[in-house]
């Protein structure tokens, strides 16, 4: 990898100018973020009713005690044996966040196709905590426009509103619901494919670095992605070896 390398004057320079423009798109990420919390809400009718460790739970049982919910909506369908690598990608990000978004008066769960066992042995073998409900039962997937039927799938406009084409039966996303003291659940926000970006925080750290994601000469840009328990650790050095 060639750079330029320059003297620590000229280094200090170009950061205090890249410095300006970061703090641009913090502005306009800010105000990206209250024009998302502006949205107008649609009230959620239908009696889902999920599948879950503590029994069979309603949407709105599912922000146990908080008034705002999160929903990572997981690519599993039945009998795939274990989930989306990419979605497990983000998965890992969850539990660490959760006691904090608690703090806020936030839930965070996944919610999947697969039937519980399924969904519940994925989980053991990841190690995650998180919590993990199946709509196996229900339209829920459907709905919100993560699972496509056999007939859809290829099809274009189906997914990301309309702008991007089904390329498999199942697709990832995140829905954000709230609920009023009357128990009214509303839904206040989805996002999909590249919109969910944010939920992962190992790219931010990659950006950081000099080869930032790597990805430019990759298929598709999370084809490097494993399955925490997939990658090929690198040997560890032996005792007194000097290379």
């Amino acid at each position: 990898m060639s750079h330029a390398v320059v003297s620590q004057s000229e280094w200090l320079a170009a950061r205090k100018a890249l410095l300006a423009r970061e703090k641009q798109f913090t502005h306009e990420r800010e105000a990206l973020a209250a024009q998302r919390r502006d949205l107008p809400w649609v009230k959620i009718d239908k009696p889902y009713v999920f599948e879950g460790p503590q029994g069979r739970e309603t949407l709105a049982d599912l922000f146990a005690g908080k008034s705002q919910l999160i929903v990572y909506h997981f690519m599993l369908a039945p009998g795939w044996g274990e989930g989306c690598k990419s979605c497990s990608y983000v998965a890992d990000h969850f539990d660490g966040a959760i006691p904090h978004l608690a703090e806020r008066d936030v839930t965070l769960l996944a919610i999947s196709r697969a039937p519980l066992a399924e969904i519940e042995a994925y989980k053991k073998r990841m190690g995650w905590k998180f919590k993990w409900l199946s709509s196996n039962g229900n339209s829920f997937n459907y709905d919100f426009v993560v699972s496509f039927t056999k007939d859809e799938v290829g099809k274009e406009g189906l997914y990301n509103f309309g702008t991007t084409k089904a390329y498999g039966d199942e697709m990832p996303g995140i829905s954000v619901f709230t609920k009023n003291k009357a128990g009214e659940v509303f839904r206040t926000y989805s996002a999909y494919a590249r919109g969910l970006d944010n939920m992962i925080g190992t790219y931010q750290l990659l950006d950081l670095v000099p080869k930032g994601r790597d990805e430019e000469a990759l298929p598709f840009t999370m084809s490097w992605v494993k399955r925490h328990d997939e990658y090929q650790q690198a040997p560890a050095m032996k005792a007194g070896c000097c290379g």
